[in-house]
């Protein structure tokens, strides 16, 4: 049998592709940074040999000690860690910087592997679910506490994976409701948005109104349920305003347009679109950006890499990367789901997930669809720190997958 069997060569070619185009664009923006992103992404392809060498068990065995290593790294940045655009969520060693939240997202997704995979696991039960939810739970309070809106975001993407082992969906529901009235709270008069909530109640029950079977729990929950609507309708524009200057226009940028603040929050968003939409359909040509070559969009090497891909290869170079990213993730899914293991599937989802939420959350970003939060573009946006933690999870489940497919079991 040759060794190769079992690699998935369209994933392997995709991460090398998106990698490597990605070193292009850095070098585009800034020659320097262009470089250092190769030798980081060399390192990557090391790790990568290093951890195709190790045994497959080693992931399982070590998941817990992963999973608090991480967490410890997270609490570190309280006393150690180095305050950048506004936030203390980075190590710094000389002229080496760390994002640790990168890295935990790795040692969480193995340890939910880890016990979802476990012989009593059932999401029924209220222990696995508590448990459940206190392994995705930790690392989150801290992220919070730092914080960092966008990493929070992120790890939502773990209930992805929950749901596939059995989760009830109506987490989603609920969590859209909830999020739809926070964003419409801030469009429209909380009253007026009282009195719709109030009205679809109305509705909901009269339709439904024999079926109910009314007892003091059923009255409370439906009761509950509406006050807690109605606190989260009144209470956004009051939160909203106790927000810092620049989180709270960054919301605002959505309703209100990026030329209302582009002195502000909204000079990022404006070049960026003014970059992605004057690229056309084939481009500008590599190098040949002005707004990119002038350097007039902030973080252009990192959270805002995309509008460098819009204005230098136009809406076709735009379109076949996000299919190239598209295609790598439900790829991901696909070998996810034919895993015979539950620890390769359930870690398969949670990389897979993690991958999906940061590529919509930041090309939402770029393009005004979500507000800034500083969520980079996977193995794209210029940093050592995000570019090997990718990898690292990238080839963690190359080596599941492969291990998988050789199985005999």
């Amino acid at each position: 049998m040759k060794w190769t069997e079992g690699l998935d060569k369209l994933s392997i070619f995709l991460y090398l592709a998106i990698s490597l185009f990605a070193v292009a664009n850095i070098y585009s923006v800034d020659e320097g940074l262009g470089t250092k992103q190769f030798i980081f992404f060399c390192i990557s392809l090391f790790i990568g040999l290093i951890i195709f060498i190790m045994r497959t068990k080693f992931f399982e065995n070590f998941a817990s000690i992963i999973y608090v290593f991480g967490v410890l790294l997270l609490i570190g940045l309280f006393p150690f860690g180095t305050e950048i655009l506004g936030q203390k969520n980075w190590y710094k060693f000389g002229g080496f910087t760390m994002q640790p939240v990168e890295f935990a997202k790795i040692g969480v997704s193995l340890m939910l592997a880890n016990y979802v995979s476990g012989p009593d696991f059932n999401l029924r039960i209220r222990k696995s679910l508590l448990t459940t939810l206190a392994i995705i739970g930790i690392p989150a309070v801290v992220v919070l506490m730092i914080p960092d809106v966008g990493s929070l975001l992120v790890f939502t993407a773990f209930f992805i994976a929950l749901f596939r082992e059995g989760l009830n969906g109506w987490v989603f529901g609920v969590g859209a409701i909830l999020a739809a009235v926070f964003l419409v709270a801030l469009a429209i008069d909380p009253l007026y948005l009282i009195i719709g909530i109030a009205l679809i109640y109305g509705v909901v029950i009269l339709m439904n109104y024999y079926k109910i079977h009314w007892h003091v729990l059923s009255i409370a929950g439906i009761a509950g349920s509406f006050l807690i609507l109605c606190g989260i309708a009144y209470g956004s524009p009051k939160a909203l305003e106790k927000m810092p200057k620049h989180q709270r226009e960054r919301i605002e940028v959505l309703y209100k347009g990026e030329k209302a603040f582009r002195d502000t929050s909204g000079y990022n968003l404006l070049y960026s679109k003014t970059a992605i939409g004057s690229g056309g359909f084939f481009g500008k040509g590599y190098k040949e950006g002005s707004v990119t070559q002038g350097k007039f969009v902030p973080e252009q090497e990192t959270d805002y890499i995309f509008c460098t891909v819009g204005e230098e290869w136009g809406f076709f170079g735009a379109s076949m990367l996000v299919i190239f990213y598209a295609v790598f993730i439900g790829r991901i899914y696909y070998l996810s789901e034919r895993q015979k293991s539950v620890f390769n599937r359930v870690f398969g989802y949670c990389f897979a997930s993690i991958l999906l939420m940061h590529f919509a959350i930041n090309l939402g970003m770029v393009m005004g669809l979500f507000p800034t939060v500083g969520i980079p573009l996977p193995y794209f946006s210029y940093g050592g720190s995000s570019l090997l933690a990718f990898s690292i999870m990238t080839f963690i489940f190359f080596k599941l997958n492969y291990t998988d497919r050789n199985s005999l079991v």
